[in-house]
């Protein structure tokens, strides 16, 4: 009989300046090990912050935005928004590198799929559907749209505001049916 499948929290930790939004953890999210069954989710992407970050750097924002199965885990995707010190993002965290709506573009739409399989996002499109989740809540959430600096809500606007819609196009073969 097979284990139970974990819980697992990865965190995408980001911040927004003059120049734009950028992933202050550099070239991927923090990722938890299992969940304890004693604690939140949620306590969990804070946890990441806090080992990363220090103590001493609260978000201005968590939020989460999606869940998918990874490396015999459920990952739980956290988004959130830290303030920096200083000018520019780059001034608190010099590994942070820039996050443009245009990224897609770049890389490709994500795998299709079919409408009865399970997608398989790639970590790109996990960031940037989260990102364009975010920006769904400046639209629609009070709390997170006054949680947001104006740099945020600046940088947000570029961005088509959606809760899902990374898979428009029809997998081709549920196109040929």
């Amino acid at each position: 009989m097979a284990n139970p499948m974990p819980v697992r929290v990865e965190l995408w930790p980001l911040a927004a300046d003059d120049i734009g939004i950028w992933l202050i953890s550099g070239d991927d999210a923090w990722r938890s090990g299992p969940v304890a069954s004693d604690t939140e989710p949620h306590a969990e992407a804070e946890l990441l912050a806090a080992m990363n970050l220090g103590p001493d750097t609260p978000a201005d924002l968590y939020h989460s935005t999606s869940w998918r199965t990874d490396d015999q885990s459920v990952i739980l995707t956290y988004v959130a928004c830290f303030p920096y010190r200083g000018e520019f993002v780059r001034d608190t965290w010099q590994d942070a590198l820039p996050i443009a709506a245009r990224m897609l573009e770049m890389v490709g739409r994500p795998i299709g799929h079919g409408a009865a399989d399970p997608p398989t996002p790639r970590y790109i499109d996990v960031l940037m559907h989260a990102i364009r989740h975010l920006r769904f809540l400046k639209d629609s959430d009070g709390s997170a749209r006054r949680a947001m600096t104006p740099a945020w809500r600046k940088h947000l606007a570029a961005w088509e505001p959606a809760l899902s819609g990374m898979y428009c196009e029809a997998h081709p073969a549920a196109a040929a049916g």
